[in-house]
């Protein structure tokens, strides 16, 4: 296989198709990302942005379409083959493992990059999440949400993945914690991860993604700088209005 072109995104969904049973939930659905590129993908609930994601990271494979990561196709690939590959899945639900240590959960999470690369350590990680060093040793399951959302992430991040998906990351959290969450992860933008953020809450993304996709019933309806979406007042009432 050749390799891609320097200047290929990292990340590229093209003309996807997604279907639950007999119902079809995501249309023709295409993005690209790359490196360093923060995107927003928003939309309200049920539009589709979670199954986006789910189609990224190989849990609901498409019927049509392409998915590849640094050029290579991942639609036909487990989830666990795509996670090798170079992407990073944080869930809604925060699926942290309750019996086990903060520190146990990250080291579970570790592994090299897809390109051999160990970037993030406990070391470093401890270093970004300051409030998981002093709670090492504690079990997972009795953290609050917003510390178990960090954990995740953190978790994830020991991955090394090339791109970091976050399914609604403010979901179900307290406005000071929402506020927190959102701070970390601008600091991830800061440190050039690349991320896909799927969100209903558009505030929350505009301090932290370069880009934005709007999704709506299962379609891609808009996609623009972050700039773009703030200045469009037609798009934000017609879609992301709640």
């Amino acid at each position: 296989m050749s390799a891609p072109a320097a200047d290929a995104p990292i990340l590229s969904v093209a003309n996807i198709d997604v279907f639950y049973g007999a119902s079809q939930i995501l249309f023709g659905v295409s993005l690209d990302v790359e490196r360093g590129q923060s995107l927003a993908l928003l939309g309200r609930n049920g539009a589709g942005k979670s199954t986006t994601m789910k189609a990224i990271i190989g849990l609901a494979p498409p019927r049509a379409g392409t998915i590849k990561v640094r050029g290579q196709e991942m639609q036909r690939r487990s989830a666990d083959q795509i996670a090798r590959a170079g992407i990073g899945f944080v869930p809604e639900d925060r699926q942290v493992f309750p019996e086990h240590s903060v520190e146990d959960n990250l080291l579970i999470g570790a592994k090299k990059s897809a390109e051999g690369r160990s970037d993030w350590t406990t070391a470093r990680i401890y270093d970004v999440f300051p409030i998981l060093a002093g709670m090492r040793g504690r079990m997972a399951g009795r953290l609050s949400g917003g510390e178990q959302q960090m954990l995740t992430i953190a978790r994830t991040l020991m991955g090394n993945p090339d791109v970091l998906l976050l399914d609604e990351p403010s979901e179900g959290l307290a406005p000071i914690i929402v506020e927190k969450i959102g701070e970390l992860v601008k600091q991830l933008r800061q440190m050039n991860v690349t991320l896909i953020v799927a969100e209903q809450n558009m505030h929350f993304c505009l301090d932290i993604a370069s880009h934005v996709a709007v999704i709506d019933k299962g379609h891609i309806v808009y996609r623009d700088s972050i700039e773009g979406l703030t200045a469009n007042d037609e798009v934000k009432r017609r879609y992301l209005a709640v």
